[in-house]
């Protein structure tokens, strides 16, 4: 039987890997990849606390607004992604050091 530790262990295992991820990596793609990444194990977790007290449904409404957040964090961090590749040919964090010419 899967219990809530399990779920607590696979969310921290998935967040910690978002964050190592997002601390490590210098490309901004991947970057927002491992933010969804760790805005899922967010969700991961709530779903997990609604499952061990299912009459209260506030985790899987906490989740409903963490996807909403996440759905418009990719579009907004994507444009932003493509206006910086656009002015400075490079998706590289470490390489864009100014925003203005």
């Amino acid at each position: 039987m899967i219990q809530l530790g399990h779920y607590l262990m696979l969310s921290s295992l998935v967040f910690g890997i978002g964050a190592t991820g997002f601390l490590i990596r210098r490309n901004a793609l991947i970057q927002l990849m491992c933010i969804e990444l760790m805005l899922n194990a967010v969700n991961l977790m709530l779903v997990a606390f609604n499952r061990w007290s299912p009459d209260n449904h506030a985790g899987q409404r906490f989740a409903f607004f963490v996807i909403a957040v996440a759905a418009a964090e990719a579009a907004v961090g994507l444009a932003i992604v493509l206006g910086v590749f656009r002015l400075t040919k490079t998706v590289f964090t470490d390489q864009v050091n100014k925003l203005k010419h």
